[in-house]
C-alpha cells in the first residue's frame, strides 16, 4: 500500500506542471494562438491532451522507480535534475501562452531538453526502466522544440 501511494504521489507531482500550464494555455489559446501562422507539421489541438496525459503518467512512473531505489549521490542529483525539468516544463506554457514570448519559450525548451537528458542520464544509473520510459518524453519535447522554433520563424 505504501508503494502504491508513493506511485500515485509521484504521478501527481508530474501532473503539476500540466495543471499549471493548462491554466495558462486554456486562457490564451483563443484568439492569440489561433492567429499564429503554423507549420504544416503542427498537430491538431486534440492531440496534446492525450499525449501529455500519457507523458505525465510515465514520468510519474519513472520518478517512482527512482524514489524507491536506495539513496545515492546519483539519486539525489537525478531528483534535482528531474525537479528542474518539471519547473521548466510548467514555465514553458506561461512564457509561450501567457506572455506570448515565442522566442524565449524556445530558449526555455532548450534548457528543458538539457535537463530531461540529464535526468535520463542519472536515472539510468539507478534504474534502467526509469531512464528508458522517459525517452518518449524526450522525443515529444524535441518535437515541441522544433515546432516552437518554426512558430517563431513564421511569426516574427
Amino acid at each position: 500500500m505504501k508503494n502504491f501511494l508513493k506511485l500515485l504521489g509521484s504521478i501527481f507531482i508530474c501532473f503539476l506542471p500540466g495543471i499549471v500550464g493548462g491554466f495558462f494555455t486554456a486562457n490564451n489559446l483563443y484568439p492569440w494562438y489561433d492567429t499564429l501562422v503554423k507549420p504544416s507539421f503542427n498537430p491538431p489541438s486534440w492531440v496534446f491532451s492525450p499525449v501529455w496525459t500519457t507523458l505525465y503518467t510515465i514520468m510519474g512512473i519513472s520518478l517512482f522507480q527512482v524514489l524507491k531505489a536506495e539513496d545515492s549521490p546519483d539519486k539525489n542529483q537525478g531528483l534535482i535534475f528531474f525537479a528542474i525539468q518539471l519547473v521548466l516544463n510548467g514555465l514553458w506554457s506561461i512564457v509561450f501562452f501567457w506572455l506570448h514570448q515565442i522566442f524565449w519559450a524556445f530558449v526555455l525548451i532548450i534548457f528543458l531538453l538539457l535537463f530531461i537528458i540529464l535526468s535520463i542520464w542519472k536515472f539510468y544509473r539507478i534504474s534502467k526502466l526509469a531512464a528508458y520510459i522517459l525517452i518518449p518524453y524526450l522525443l515529444w519535447v524535441s518535437f515541441a522544440a522544433m515546432l516552437n522554433f518554426r512558430l517563431y520563424q513564421l511569426n516574427i
